[in-house]
C-alpha cells in the first residue's frame, strides 16, 4: 500500500474527503518526526511504538573488496509492534 491508497483508506473508513484525510495524514506523520526528532518515544495502544536509539561505531566490511571500513555511530528508529498488532498479523485478521 503506498501513501495515496492509504488516504484512500483512511478516507473512506472515517468517511472524510480525500483532502483532508491527506492532511490528516501529513499531520501525524508531520506530529512523529518531530518527537522523533526531540527523542520522545510514541506509544500507540493496539498498534506499536516508535523510539529512538543509539547506534555504536562498529567496524564493518566492504562485500565488494573485502576491505574492513569504519561505520560512525548514529541514531536509529526503532519500531515495536503491539500485540494486537502482531496478533492480527500473524491471524490473518
Amino acid at each position: 500500500m503506498n501513501k495515496a491508497e492509504l488516504i484512500d483508506s483512511i478516507a473512506s473508513s472515517a468517511k472524510l474527503t480525500k483532502a483532508d484525510a491527506g492532511r490528516a495524514l501529513d499531520a501525524t506523520i508531520e506530529s512523529i518526526h518531530k518527537a522523533l526528532k526531540k527523542g520522545d518515544r510514541i506509544g500507540l495502544v493496539g498498534f506499536g511504538s516508535f523510539s529512538v536509539a543509539k547506534r555504536a561505531a562498529r567496524t564493518g566490511r566492504n562485500p565488494q573488496t573485502g576491505k574492513e571500513i569504519k561505520i560512525a555511530a548514529k541514531k536509529v528508529v526503532k519500531f515495536k509492534a503491539g500485540a494486537e498488532l502482531a496478533g492480527s498479523v500473524n491471524k490473518g485478521k
